[in-house]
């Protein structure tokens, strides 16, 4: 039983949870997978191929013939982490191989650790697998390896990440993700759908969709035609939220900026017959105009909380959660203020928040004003003060309430759940610690909330 800390960082994945044992004498890979979802989605991808041509699994270094090390390069503390795991599997086992968003930067790789095999960039996984093989050749038995029943999924079983699109369109001054993973790149409607169809015949009860801006998904493919079963489906985040809703799964919607066309995506979430969860997770960032412009943000706050009401007002189970960054360059205390100003305006049920820090290559660090780190806390911690101040009263809202839960893991003391407000690792928990033997992962049942906490729930079952 785990409750969930405040200040948990919304950039990161769940932890990854490795397959079967490998099979003995089988050549074995090792993975560390590093930073967001996405990160998370190509990992599972390089290990599924991996997996089709021979290879086993290993949950650790020392049983493994490679380590795969996906790394992250969203901040410059996550750039830390990730040379340290480097590090680490150089120590513990010898022969790694680097991938994923830092591997955009093999000088500065190579750099800290000379000694690694090949570094490779985002999603090239045809790289990634020439690396393998030149470390480890593969050895598959024709009789057990090669047709694998499934794709391998780091994540529990229960629930599954569906990246729909990669890169980025936005020229946001303190990100470089766009430089790294390039431009806005849509899957088809209907890849995307029949992934997410095989993952629900598979057991999958709830799909997480992740892309760098869902919002944007298929503007790359002018919301081309699709064929889908007996009929057709655009490439647009609307007929794709339709199409997704009809699985017998519910669905979750991340990274979904709030342009206009987002309002028609309300309607499926407060309807009868869908299984879009009242859920959007949007990353406002700040509040105040001038701060959102030396941010180069695609969104105007004044506007978001005209948004804000109008979806409640379609939907008024909606949760909305979002992330936000504080000590911004040029950031003043009057600015500040706006943000806790309209926090209290816009009453956000989930919130994560991070100070900001300089990333090698982002056009932010070059701005004048750049905030102390002493500031920069204290307003994290005020911003984090009111956060979960709006969190808490909101939660005490819902004792007696009866709601759907989904179990995710059952343990001596308790089951631990979540609602359909509660994304996993980044949101919230519902623990039930009597008449809950029973249950198992995956379970949705109807519970009565009968103890609120700042961030958690706590219920019985009916």
């Amino acid at each position: 039983m785990t409750t969930n800390p405040p200040n948990l960082r919304p950039d990161l994945a769940p932890a990854a949870r490795m397959p079967e044992m490998p099979r003995s004498n089988q050549p074995t890979i090792g993975m560390v997978s590093l930073g967001c979802p996405k990160a998370l989605v190509d990992s599972e991808r390089i290990l599924t191929r991996l997996r089709a041509e021979g290879y086993g699994i290993s949950p650790d270094y020392s049983g493994a013939d490679a380590v795969i090390v996906n790394t992250c390069g969203f901040l410059d503390s996550a750039k830390a982490e990730s040379l340290d795991a480097i590090g680490e599997a150089l120590v513990e086992n010898g022969k790694v191989i680097v991938t994923g968003c830092l591997g955009a930067e093999p000088d500065y790789i190579r750099e800290h650790h000379p000694r690694i095999m090949a570094v490779t960039g985002p999603h090239q996984y045809e790289q990634v697998l020439d690396a393998v093989h030149k470390a480890v050749p593969p050895d598959p038995d024709p009789f057990v390896d090669l047709l694998p029943a499934s794709s391998v999924q780091l994540t529990p079983r229960h629930y599954s990440y569906l990246k729909i699109s990669e890169g980025c369109n936005h020229k946001c001054k303190f990100c470089i993700i766009p430089d790294m993973r390039g431009k806005l790149a849509s899957r088809p409607a209907h890849a995307v759908l029949r992934e997410a169809e095989k993952l629900v015949d598979n057991g999958v009860r709830e799909l997480l969709v992740i892309s760098q801006d869902t919002s944007a998904y298929g503007l790359d493919r002018k919301y081309d035609v699709n064929p889908w079963k007996d009929r057709e489906v655009r490439s647009h985040i609307t007929d794709l939220a339709r199409e997704l809703g009809q699985l017998d799964a519910w669905v979750r919607l991340h990274y979904v900026y709030p342009y206009p066309h987002v309002r028609d995506l309300i309607p499926l979430m407060a309807g009868a017959g869908s299984n879009i969860l009242p859920y959007m997770d949007i990353p406002f960032q700040h509040a105040h105009p001038d701060v959102l412009k030396r941010m180069a943000r695609p969104a105007a706050a004044a506007k978001t909380l005209d948004e804000i009401a109008a979806w409640r007002a379609t939907c008024p189970d909606i949760t909305l959660r979002s992330t936000f960054i504080v000590g911004y360059p040029g950031e003043t205390e009057a600015e500040f203020q706006t943000l806790l100003d309209w926090m209290d305006e816009a009453q956000l049920d989930r919130v994560g928040c991070f100070q900001y820090e300089n990333v090698a290559g982002a056009r932010s660090n070059d701005l004048p004003d750049h905030v102390p780190a002493e500031v920069k806390q204290d307003r994290w911690d005020r911003f984090m003060e009111k956060a979960q101040a709006i969190s808490e009263a909101k939660l005490v809202a819902k004792v007696g309430q009866t709601i759907q839960v989904i179990v995710d893991e059952v343990d001596a003391d308790a089951a631990t759940c979540r609602t359909q407000a509660d994304a996993p690792e980044i949101d919230g928990n519902l623990f039930i610690d009597e008449g809950f033997e029973d249950l198992k992962p995956g379970d949705i049942i109807p519970v009565e909330v009968d103890e609120a906490g700042e961030y958690d729930l706590w219920g019985k079952r009916l």
